[in-house]
């Protein structure tokens, strides 16, 4: 079935067949459904070469990662996220064109894409502290959200996180609150910015206690299991070991566990440790009874409402920037206790 023999069933014209198709504001919600429901039952599939000439639009959205030696992309944590946005992009009529670019010829691979024309929009991942992708991206004049924040850019731009000063603020605060003195901080590489985030809410946090910062008990690397196992190894091994430990990823959680359990120490008796668990949908945090105690924040979910603000920003050229903050769960799970 082609758009006129559609047109036709629904006795609309083509064109607002066309608008409803593709989510055109001036079409009204119901004529929308209605079009949207005889589409799915006729098993309607417009052509995207005509679409895209139809709609000036490509129908498309750019996920750019940057091959680094110091950061990598491309983990569970996107591929929730990417699980997330798709299912927003899926129902739109909205394909995903992903690219790998070395992080030194990324200025380059936004300019061509802008170039070709082969995206209507981009998701901007990983952003750090300063981060000129986002005054590359406003020169361009091309729609883009940011999955996370730059703390240090003054320009208005688009954005989605998670609230995670608020979240290792309250997790610091537990450990203090079971009676941990010795919290160790086994966070992120601290140039991006949620990694710097989370570490100035785990300096105010024990300040506002009057406990000192002991920079033996603070790491900042990319987020692996073998990170975790090294750090929680080695402070494990001080002659005043830490009582907890607030870890920034699940993954690099798993190997402070390894080192707990190979020291002759239990996990919640011993040593207590929370960790950032992004409610993965690949690496779950136990079943009925949550492993780690956790600030829990889905990245499915942020991946669905990135590419809902995406695509608003898109239908919507004009639009103001978007931002929304997510707030974390503190999840009690078995991994803390009191200190002994």
């Amino acid at each position: 079935m082609n758009l006129k023999q559609l047109a036709e069933h629904l006795d609309l014209s083509q064109t607002t067949v066309s608008r409803a198709l593709n989510g055109y504001p001036e079409v009204s919600e119901k004529t929308r459904e209605k079009v949207l429901r005889a589409a799915r039952e006729l098993n309607y599939s417009p052509n995207a070469r005509a679409k895209g000439l139809a709609t000036g639009r490509a129908h498309a959205i750019g996920h750019v990662l940057p091959i680094s030696d110091q950061h990598e992309m491309v983990n569970p944590i996107f591929g929730d996220f990417i699980a997330g946005a798709g299912q927003t992009y899926s129902k739109a009529g909205y394909e995903v064109v992903i690219s790998l670019v070395d992080d030194k010829d990324e200025e380059q691979a936004y300019r061509s894409i802008r170039s070709r024309g082969n995206v209507d929009g981009i998701i901007v991942h990983g952003p750090r502290m300063t981060d000129g992708r986002i005054a590359l991206l406003t020169e361009l004049g091309l729609p883009f959200v940011v999955h996370g924040r730059a703390s240090q850019v003054s320009l208005p731009y688009s954005w989605l996180d998670t609230n995670n000063g608020r979240a290792f603020q309250r997790a610091t605060e537990f450990l203090l609150d079971l009676g941990h003195r010795r919290i160790a901080l086994i966070n992120g590489l601290e140039f991006m910015d949620f990694a710097h985030r989370r570490r100035v809410a785990y300096e105010a946090a024990l300040a506002d206690r009057g406990i000192a910062l002991d920079p033996a008990l603070m790491r900042s690397e990319e987020m692996t299991e073998i990170y975790g196992y090294r750090s929680a190894a080695e402070m494990l091994a001080l002659d005043t070991p830490p009582t907890g430990f607030l870890v920034s990823s699940m993954i690099t959680a798993i190997g402070v566990r390894r080192a707990i359990h190979e020291a002759g120490l239990e996990m919640g008796r011993d040593v207590s440790v929370i960790t950032h668990d992004d409610d993965l949908g690949y690496l779950r945090n136990g079943h009925d009874v949550p492993i780690f105690t956790a600030t829990r924040s889905s990245v499915r979910l942020a991946g669905m409402r990135a590419a809902e603000m995406l695509l608003e920003l898109i239908r919507n050229p004009a639009h103001a920037p978007l931002t929304q903050l997510m707030e974390a769960e503190l999840i009690i799970g078995s991994s803390t206790g009191p200190a002994q």
